[in-house]
């Protein structure tokens, strides 16, 4: 089955949004299985949606968009795409009533063009929106398939899984074949670097594709394997995942698509362990990501940004010698900070930073993008020390990684 994906939306074309959908819905797609033929973008203008609609649908079987959907003016796809198959529209009352309900619930003002989010060309088989106003619809067409769906990313990436990809697999069975797939994570290597450590395994005669997804700062792999029987697919997926793990075992630290902060959570969780952060160079995003885990009240008991010397010296209790002898970024003053921040919360753990993110502040010693990272529980504290060399946001994120990725290290016993 050949798909194609096209984004709507002028906020796409003058490069005001990135079109994170194209990228997600192919992630998704190849991990079915399935072959994404084309993406395009496109405005919003009848004419430019409806021939690269009728381009895409020489190409593919499948053509899912995304975006258009909304109440104003510029919002036109289902318009369009009913203007290119000569369909009149309907109101689905359904949907209408759905919206206004959501309207009444939020206690906002209703306004009649909202209703325009519950039109649809005749025909359309509706797909449900759980959350938010546009439903979306799938039209068969010219014995093509048609989804379109809202542009919201956290809409396209709820009604993808639940509402399309189930009809996709409705009316395209796939012959009785079966699927396993595995999603490797890992961080340290680069894109090239964990491809040049695969170059030897033949993926194709142990019949596995495998696809490479940079998500930074993290390099994720997908192995996918379709066999006759689900055992001979997930034997053979058995054998590549092998191979895999043994070139790049220190590299990965998820098999699955638990993100690294989740993973952190729930071993945390697990060991009934509570933690305290305190952050110099990375202003609060390692704190960022621990609670960006619901429940996080369980494990993480404060946190301090102490960006200053003197905030080191006075919250944490840095004496202010070692940070004249060794710098506010070296290994005595994150160790003390760690220290400092778990007795000053009277956590089990406590973790720090501190570096230099840059542009500036650099030199020949400690160049932009040095970091010390620390960890201290009731019996000792560890230091990790490391050197990237990137701009200051992506600096920054490399820290956060870094400094979670050792906190699940000593969870595991591995640190």
């Amino acid at each position: 089955m050949r798909i194609a994906i096209l984004t709507i939306g002028n906020e796409l074309m003058s490069g005001r949004i990135a079109d994170t959908n194209s990228s997600f819905i192919a992630r998704e797609i190849n991990l079915q299985g399935w072959r994404v033929e084309a993406m395009m973008s496109v405005e919003d203008n009848f004419d430019s949606i409806k021939s690269r609609l009728n381009y895409l649908l020489a190409l593919a079987d499948v053509v899912i968009c995304t975006g258009g959907l909304g109440p104003t003016a510029d919002d036109i796809t289902t318009e369009a795409i009913a203007q290119a198959f000569g369909l009149p529209l309907f109101t689905d009352e359904n949907v209408l009533n759905h919206i206004k309900e959501i309207f009444t619930a939020r206690n906002l003002v209703w306004i009649e063009n909202n209703a325009k989010q519950a039109m649809f060309p005749q025909g359309a088989e509706i797909i449900p929106n759980n959350v938010g106003t546009a439903a979306g619809f799938t039209l068969k067409a010219k014995g093509k398939l048609i989804f379109v769906i809202p542009g919201v990313p956290w809409e396209t990436q709820k009604m993808l899984p639940e509402g399309v990809l189930p009809i996709l697999r409705r009316e395209f069975p796939q012959n009785d074949q079966f699927i396993a797939k595995q999603t490797i994570k890992t961080f340290g290597l680069s894109e090239a670097a964990v491809d040049k450590s695969l170059m030897d395994i033949d993926f194709a005669a142990l019949g596995v594709n495998i696809g490479f997804y940079p998500v930074f700062p993290e390099n994720h792999l997908v192995l996918v394997s379709r066999q006759n029987t689900l055992e001979e697919a997930q034997n053979k997926l058995k054998i590549a995942k092998d191979e895999v793990s043994a070139r790049l075992n220190k590299y990965i630290f998820s098999y699955g698509e638990e993100t690294l902060e989740e993973i952190v959570a729930g071993l945390l969780k697990e060991k009934k362990l509570t933690i305290a952060v305190a952050e110099s160079c990375t202003g609060g995003l390692i704190t960022s990501r621990l609670t960006d885990i619901a429940g996080s009240s369980e494990y993480l008991e404060r946190a301090a940004v102490t960006y200053s010397n003197a905030a080191k010296i006075s919250l944490l209790g840095v004496p202010a010698q070692i940070i004249e002898k060794h710098g506010a970024v070296s290994e005595e003053t994150a160790k003390l900070m760690a220290e400092g921040v778990r007795k000053l919360a009277g956590t089990d753990l406590g973790l720090a930073s501190t570096g230099i993110a840059g542009p500036t502040g650099g030199s020949t010693e400690k160049p932009v993008g040095t970091v010390y990272l620390a960890l201290s529980d009731k019996t000792k504290t560890i230091c990790r020390h490391h050197v990237f060399r990137w701009d200051r946001k992506r600096n920054k994120m490399l820290f956060s990684q870094a400094a979670l990725l050792m906190l699940k290290r000593y969870l595991r016993g591995e640190a």
